[in-house]
């Protein structure tokens, strides 16, 4: 059985969506949702640490971050970046001052 290969050995291409929720993320934000009373995920929110929301964040983007375990929510609490999402976010200037 051949070893299930590790994120950092494969080349993931992300969209920018991706990378800068990612990024977001590894900075300290946290992905709200609400379900339907089915248990299905209908609205997701993503957080950045000061409070603000990213605008273009869709579920689609959710759908595929989670799909690709990069970000993981732990006994029903805000959905966070993974140590797997780290290795994978690509380095980004902060334009803070």
């Amino acid at each position: 059985m051949a070893p299930v290969p590790n994120i950092t050995d494969i080349q993931v291409k992300f969209s920018k969506q991706d990378q800068r929720v990612l990024h977001v993320l590894a900075r300290g934000g946290a992905i709200h949702f609400d379900r339907h009373s089915n248990g299905k995920i209908t609205s997701v929110h993503c957080v950045i640490r000061d409070g603000h929301v990213l605008s273009d964040y869709t579920l689609p983007v959710f759908t595929r971050l989670k799909a690709r375990r990069l970000i993981k929510s732990v006994n029903g609490h805000p959905y966070r970046v993974t140590k797997r999402g780290l290795r994978a976010v690509n380095a980004q200037q902060d334009n803070r001052q």
